[in-house]
């Protein structure tokens, strides 16, 4: 497993280079039924993606009006104005607060916590696997159509924030990332498959810039017409 990960780190540009970084900023529009199940429908307006890369916390604004932005981390999630005040907060254990998010109806920091999470693992995918507490071992491989992908099985530690503790990895030919298996139990519960694609190499870290993630079958299949959420990215920046 250690020869795959590595392959897979230096595949997306490599640990030292990524050590160079500290964060990364995208642009980011996103959509998708999820979010009209959770009463909580997206708009076509870009946003920009502030995430460290080697603690879990994010950012996002414009959240809500011009002049307001989230801070996303593990036990705590706020919509704050640009100028740094609390316009409203939620403080509790990983675990509590993404209980908080199987409501019917989502609030505004129930978005706001699922978007800092989500985002924060797509972009620092597969990097993240070598922080302390992940589990990492390989697993089967998946096949697509003719492709036969390489499969990570990663268990997150509880402390952090994540859809669910085990989440499946799925890697072409080349070592690129190509599809990512997981549970929502945030909307009822269903098995998610996400495709990523549209690669881009910035400053020596390839990342894609689309994510699709549908329902998937029992067969491991995805639904086509269940397209849960949509991702694209542009404007990607390491500092």
């Amino acid at each position: 497993m250690k020869d795959l990960l590595t392959k897979i780190i230096e595949a997306h540009g490599g640990l030292k280079r990524w050590l160079q970084f500290n964060t990364i900023q995208v642009e980011m529009v996103s959509g998708g039924k999820l979010f009209d199940l959770k009463e909580f429908p997206q708009d076509s307006t870009p946003r920009q993606m502030t995430a460290y890369l080697h603690k879990q916390q994010a950012s996002m604004q414009p959240f809500g009006a011009a002049n307001q932005k989230t801070h996303f981390t593990p036990e705590r999630i706020s919509i704050e104005t640009v100028e740094g005040k609390v316009l409203s907060e939620r403080i509790d254990t990983p675990a509590n607060i993404h209980k908080h998010m199987a409501a019917e109806k989502w609030d505004a920091l129930d978005r706001a916590y699922f978007n800092g999470y989500a985002m924060w693992m797509y972009l620092t995918t597969p990097f993240f696997m070598l922080m302390p507490g992940f589990e990492v071992t390989e697993t089967e491989a998946w096949q697509e159509g003719n492709e036969t992908w390489q499969g990570l099985k990663v268990t997150f530690p509880p402390e952090l924030a994540s859809h669910c503790p085990t989440q499946y990895f799925y890697f072409g030919e080349d070592y690129l990332l190509r599809r990512l298996d997981y549970e929502i139990d945030i909307a009822g519960t269903f098995n998610a498959a996400q495709y990523v694609s549209d690669f881009v190499e910035v400053q020596g870290i390839k990342l894609p810039t689309k994510r699709r993630a549908y329902k998937r079958d029992a067969t491991g299949k995805p639904i086509l017409d269940e397209l849960m959420v949509a991702i694209d990215l542009s404007d990607i920046r390491l500092t």
